[in-house]
């Protein structure tokens, strides 16, 4: 398919964030210094799971791709808004603008699957303890994480196919940061119904259906403490869940705030920094969340740094 025959656009602008000129080192710094932080953060998630054998389990195997999810997430938009940032330059080629559709899709699906993923570790751990080694086995791990692929991979193709198909004549600016399909589809002069109704069709299985798994998952969890109600129980429970939560509630916060109560038409500064939570702030947090609230990850930490300090010697 050539994009000849299709748009007249060989660039877009990205308009950028809503921030005032004279500020702009400021914010190039803070959002420099986020995006270091979460590549950083979720490199040494990995690394340390990677290391430590007593985090050689399910819900770490989970996390160690969440982490890599997060990092892969935060670069897709992250440099070249900071590229444009410091070079005030505001302009993206029409196939980095469809690449950076695509993976951004690709990796926002897959940390919703992944979540799910791991709701249902917890709910199996908690659920059904005895029986945790025997279900959650290397195998269905293994599959989990190759489902989710596959159909993060299969849901951002089809996307992306779609949006090669529309054309773009006259206005090409972006009112964003990144290449927001939503934003592509007001500037493009074709008939966007399709793409629309496969995003609203696409939506239910990417994020609707895997947050009411996630939601089934934490029901039962909370059935089975009820049962037998303790303060150890609870508390355990809190300590296996409270971070997975955590994630859960900042990610599934910001998607229904950015796609399911828009801005109007006339104000999009609101989209603008939801989006800025959702692709920066939210994967920076996380390594945060997992680290300081887990005592197994604290754990493997010390054990680095001990190691570190003896190495120095």
């Amino acid at each position: 398919m050539r994009r000849d025959n299709q748009s007249s656009v060989s660039e877009f602008l990205l308009l950028g964030l809503p921030i005032w000129t004279e500020k702009r080192g400021i914010y190039y710094t803070f959002f420099l210094g986020m995006y270091l932080t979460t590549v950083l953060g979720n490199l040494l998630i990995i690394l340390l799971i990677r290391l430590d054998s007593h985090l050689h389990t399910p819900m770490y195997f989970f996390l160690s791709h969440l982490a890599f999810t997060d990092v892969s997430f935060s670069s897709v938009t992250a440099p070249k808004m900071l590229m444009n940032m410091q070079t005030q330059s505001q302009s993206i080629t029409y196939g980095g603008c469809i690449s950076q559709v695509y993976f951004f899709i690709l990796f926002g699906g897959l940390d919703s699957f992944l979540l799910t993923s791991m709701a249902y570790d917890r709910y199996v751990a908690i659920c059904h303890a005895l029986h945790y080694t025997t279900i959650m086995s290397q195998n269905l791990c293994f599959l989990l994480v190759t489902v989710s692929w596959v159909l993060s991979c299969t849901n951002a193709l089809l996307h992306t196919l779609l949006l090669a198909r529309l054309s773009f004549c006259g206005d090409n600016t972006l009112l964003h940061f990144f290449c927001d399909l939503s934003t592509l589809f007001k500037l493009s002069s074709s008939d966007t119904t399709v793409n629309e109704l496969v995003i609203l069709i696409l939506g239910v299985v990417v994020v609707t259906l895997p947050f009411i798994c996630i939601l089934v998952s934490y029901g039962r969890i909370g059935a089975t403490i009820l049962r037998v109600p303790s303060t150890k129980g609870i508390c355990k429970a809190l300590s296996t869940c409270g971070s997975h939560l955590s994630v859960v509630s900042l990610y599934y916060g910001a998607i229904i705030g950015l796609y399911f109560f828009p801005s109007s038409n006339n104000s999009n500064d609101k989209d603008v920094i939801l989006s800025v939570l959702y692709t920066l702030v939210i994967p920076m947090l996380n390594p945060f969340i997992y680290s300081l609230r887990n005592r197994d990850m604290k754990g493997a930490l010390g054990s680095i740094f001990s190691i570190g300090k003896f190495l120095s010697l």
